[in-house]
C-alpha cells in the first residue's frame, strides 16, 4: 500500500505536459486509449437524460367522481366526441381521453377534467 501512496503522490506532482506524455506512454505500452474510454462512456451518459425527459403524455380518466354529467360535458368539449361516445368513455373509465399530447396540454386537460369532478392520471 505504501508503494501505491507514493505513486499517487508522484503523479500529483506532474505538470500537465508531463501527465500528457505519461498518458501517451501508457497508451503505447498497453495499447489502450483514454479517449476511447471517454467516447464509450459519453453516449451512455448523454442518453440517460433523454430517457428521463418525457415529452408525450396520455391523459387517462380514472373516474367521474360522482359528477358523471359534468365530466361527460367536459370530455365532449375536449375531444369533440358525440354524446354517446363521450358517455361510453366516461362509463368505461379508466380510459384515455387524449393520447400523445405535450405536457402543457396534458396538464390543461387534467385541470379541466378535475374541475368537472373527474379523477385523472397522466401517463
Amino acid at each position: 500500500m505504501a508503494d501505491l501512496a507514493k505513486i499517487v503522490e508522484d503523479l500529483s506532482a506532474l505538470t500537465v505536459l508531463e501527465a500528457a506524455e505519461l498518458s501517451k506512454l501508457l497508451e503505447e505500452k498497453w495499447g489502450v486509449s483514454a479517449a476511447a474510454a471517454v467516447a464509450v462512456a459519453g453516449p451512455a451518459a448523454a442518453a440517460a437524460p433523454a430517457a428521463e425527459e418525457k415529452d408525450e403524455f396520455d391523459v387517462v380518466l380514472t373516474g367521474d367522481g360522482g359528477q358523471k354529467i359534468n365530466v361527460i360535458k367536459e370530455v365532449r368539449a375536449i375531444t369533440g366526441l358525440g354524446l354517446g361516445e363521450a358517455k361510453a368513455l366516461v362509463e368505461g373509465a379508466p380510459k384515455a381521453v387524449k393520447e400523445g399530447v405535450n405536457k402543457a396540454e396534458a396538464e390543461d386537460i387534467k385541470k379541466k377534467l378535475e374541475a368537472a369532478g373527474a379523477t385523472v392520471e397522466l401517463k
